[in-house]
């Protein structure tokens, strides 16, 4: 099967796209993650099928690098949406349906793409630790001089303990340095830390805003791969609604595949 692919990246979160609105590619766990394989496929953060959707512009059916369909990627889905503009399928603004909800979202004169996400509550207030889903679930701690954490190692000491290793969770290490938010991210299903993650943007806003109460519904969060913000309105009871995240969807390269 020969398979045409374009190359997306959000901040460096990358993956590889596929135009499947005429249902023509059927790809197992293996070959997805083959594709994802940096060494002996495309490369990826994860894959993303386009497909037809009766009621909205398109669908977005998302898989992690492990080649497993996963819960709502939050870069993901702005590169989609860059995709589906690249495609003619939308102009400046779309509403896709993803596997946590329909999302809205704005391609900006800037080149940004501001995607609004899901309402966020019961959120889980721990020992030094947040605990949220924000369309894939967040584990979010404070740390300082998070640029000399051995994040894979410390991530995956949380993501694989007894309560996560079953379902898996993301691990985000948050610092604040003045004004600024610096975000580093482990991401389950792709095992890895990645350059940046956009849940997890979003999550680690929120806590931000819970932990030292800020009077701004507007963050800039920081990440290896560039800059990510987060807007919001805070509702009694820590409950989140009204979130978008915003920042650069860029194409990168296309090409066809054997599988």
């Amino acid at each position: 099967m020969d398979i045409k692919f374009y190359k997306y990246h959000g901040t460096g979160n990358d993956f590889i796209l596929v135009d499947n609105r005429k249902n023509s590619y059927s790809l197992n766990s293996n070959q997805i993650k083959r594709l994802c394989d940096r060494n002996f496929g495309i490369g990826a953060d994860g894959l993303i099928l386009l497909r037809n959707d009766k009621d909205y512009d398109f669908f977005m059916e998302y898989y992690n690098s492990d080649g497993h369909e996963s819960s709502m990627c939050g870069n993901g889905g702005r590169c989609i949406v860059q995709f589906a503009k690249d495609l003619k399928i939308i102009s400046k603004e779309a509403e896709f349906g993803a596997i946590d909800g329909i999302h809205t979202a704005f391609i900006m004169d800037n080149g940004f793409v501001n995607l609004k996400m899901i309402d966020v509550k019961n959120i889980e207030i721990g020992d030094n630790f947040y605990y949220l889903d924000t369309g894939s679930p967040h584990y979010v701690a404070f740390r300082d001089n998070i640029k000399s954490i051995n994040v894979l190692n410390v991530a995956r000491e949380i993501r694989y303990n007894s309560r996560f290793n079953d379902e898996g969770t993301n691990v985000n290490f948050v610092e604040i340095i003045k004004d600024t938010i610096f975000v580093r991210t482990y991401e389950r299903g792709v095992e890895n830390e990645t350059l940046s993650c956009g849940t997890g943007a979003v999550a680690s806003a929120i806590c931000v805003q819970i932990k030292m109460n800020v009077d701004s519904n507007k963050l800039e969060i920081n990440t290896l791969g560039g800059l990510l913000k987060v807007e919001f309105k805070k509702n009694p009871n820590n409950e989140f609604n009204n979130i978008w995240l915003s920042g650069e969807a860029k194409f990168v390269f296309k090409g066809n595949i054997r599988v």
